[in-house]
């Protein structure tokens, strides 16, 4: 398969700058009308892609929201999976995995092998077990055309206790995650396939992004107190490879369809506006 970074290259020049998250958490459930079980979970996303699925690029199920009902939970998750991307979009999986030898290989196989029922575009990992664990997810993205955005600068506050620690050669742990990736996207046009996460909240930390070469998944938009305004400061030439990701700015438009269609319009907008679109 052509490889990921080509494909959200062409996918954000069709359909935008923008990703969607499907959290159905349970206070969005509620907000809808709809009962915190599997019938909410299947109405809840049944809507998203009946509204969206032909209009967005990207979307980002959270992974914890479906599983909290068990395999009923997933199997909603492997058809909403489906669903998006026969309708043309790329689906990054949040799951945020990341462990050692054969058990980060069978991550790697559930998510990004084709054979899989759950098989992915792309996902999220943690490299907190060193980053050359998940070398076999890199492996899988590599030979299957998948993607893989490695946990590098999140928003939230205890991020910083180790994202900003030193390593031993003076690099923050979050610029020799950064390295690293670059390492991986040599070479790669127009766009490296593994990505780094970072959030839109973050501001100026004093991390090198330009030699990364790979998408940059911004979550933290909207709701999160994050601003399209303020990506340009935080990514600077590197701004086209931002992929900004809404959520609850977006979701809070259902349960109508209309609604949810002018929430991602005015979110579109506003990340075209921002990233000079």
């Amino acid at each position: 398969m052509e490889p990921f970074g080509s494909r959200l290259h062409q996918a954000l020049a069709k359909r935008g700058p923008l990703c969607v998250g499907i959290d159905p958490h349970a206070s969005l459930l509620a907000a809808w009308g709809l009962s915190d079980d599997v019938d909410g979970v299947e109405r809840f996303s049944r809507t998203v892609v009946e509204a969206l699925a032909e209009r967005v690029a990207v979307f980002k199920p959270q992974a914890a929201f479906f599983e909290r009902f068990g395999s009923r939970g997933m199997a909603i998750l492997e058809s909403t999976i489906r669903q998006l991307r026969d309708a043309g979009a790329l689906v990054l999986l949040d799951a945020k995995r990341g462990d050692i030898g054969s058990t980060m290989a069978a991550y790697a196989d559930a998510y990004l092998n084709p054979s899989s029922p759950i098989y992915v575009d792309a996902i999220t990992v943690s490299p907190f077990l060193g980053f050359g664990s998940l070398r076999p997810a890199f492996d899988s993205a590599a030979l299957h055309g998948g993607g893989v955005f490695v946990l590098a600068l999140t928003s939230n506050p205890e991020g910083s206790q180790v994202q900003h620690a030193r390593t031993a050669d003076g690099r923050t742990v979050a610029q020799l995650i950064l390295d690293e990736i670059s390492q991986l996207n040599t070479g790669a046009k127009p766009l490296g396939s593994i990505g780094a996460v970072v959030g839109a909240t973050v501001g100026r930390t004093g991390e090198d992004l330009s030699r990364t070469n790979g998408p940059f998944l911004v979550p933290g938009l909207g709701a999160q107190g994050g601003d399209p305004a303020g990506l340009r400061e935080i990514f600077g030439d590197s701004i086209d490879a931002v992929l900004p990701s809404y959520s609850r700015e977006v979701l809070a438009g259902g349960p109508t369809v209309r609604g949810l269609i002018e929430a991602t319009e005015r979110s579109l907008d506003a990340c075209r506006r921002a990233l000079g679109g």
